[in-house]
């Protein structure tokens, strides 16, 4: 198994990490032979330093550091927020136009890798501004209350990088991540598993802005969506929604599909 290298160069490395691979090891699945980190590692011959996680089931833009200076560095400018982000997802319902939601989110600490972590921690402040880019009315009746099916395709800015933070943040807006087995809603997910065969988490980190931790130069990192995304994108009429905002990488990648 390769990986997709986005952009490389002496003192950093970004790639577009699939659905369902883990960055690095992890107590999460003792038995997974492939990560992320090992084989970016093995595409660019030399150690690389993880900056920031993308969860297991998000696909998308995930940034190396080729040295430990360089790690320390952009760790810290995603730390102090100075690291624009932007994904992509598909939601149950139709989402409002625009907004922001401002909602601490409660500190939820795995029992094995945040064992160290303090359990009463307060919850900790938590910004996602949204944008819905296009809707569609599917008829099927998913649930008992409705003849129809709704779902809208949605741009997230997270200001924060809280755990599971935008999964959690559109559950509490009441449209959940269609794919979301944690904290979305099982009767969508697996309407989406049996009528298109698509059984992952419908978020993509789409893009990443930031100054070259090296150089200073604005650095702009899109990832394209992979063939489970841009199948959806298509079967429901959603490709001029892409095109006006979206980054290069995403346009290209539906021109082709």
């Amino acid at each position: 198994m390769s990986i997709d290298i986005l952009y490389q160069d002496d003192w950093l490395v970004a790639v577009n990490k699939a659905a369902g691979l883990l960055v690095h090891r992890s107590w999460l699945d003792r038995h997974e032979t492939r990560f992320a980190m090992q084989l970016t590692r093995d595409a660019v011959g030399g150690h690389v330093f993880p900056v920031h996680r993308l969860d297991r089931p998000t696909s998308g833009v995930l940034l190396f550091a080729r040295n430990a200076e360089v790690a320390r560095t952009l760790t810290q400018a995603f730390t102090e927020r100075r690291v624009e982000k932007h994904y992509l997802a598909v939601v149950r319902g139709y989402l409002a136009p625009a907004g922001t939601l401002d909602y601490a989110l409660e500190h939820r600490p795995d029992a094995i890798a945040d064992k160290f972590d303090d359990p009463d921690k307060p919850p900790q402040p938590a910004v996602t501004h949204w944008q819905s880019l296009a809707r569609v009315e599917l008829p099927f009746a998913v649930s008992k209350k409705h003849a129809t099916s709704r779902y809208s395709l949605a741009r997230l800015e997270p200001e924060t990088g809280r755990k599971h933070q935008l999964r959690r943040h559109l559950a509490h807006l009441r449209h959940p991540i269609v794919g979301d087995t944690t904290h979305g809603d099982g009767r969508h997910n697996r309407f989406f598993r049996e009528q298109y065969g698509c059984g992952r988490l419908l978020l993509h980190a789409a893009g990443l802005a930031l100054a070259h931790p090296i150089t200073g130069e604005p650095l702009r990192l899109e990832a394209p969506l992979d063939q489970g995304w841009r199948s959806l994108i298509c079967e429901f009429g959603w490709e001029s929604a892409l095109a006006p905002g979206e980054p290069d990488g995403v346009k290209s990648a539906l021109s082709v599909a």
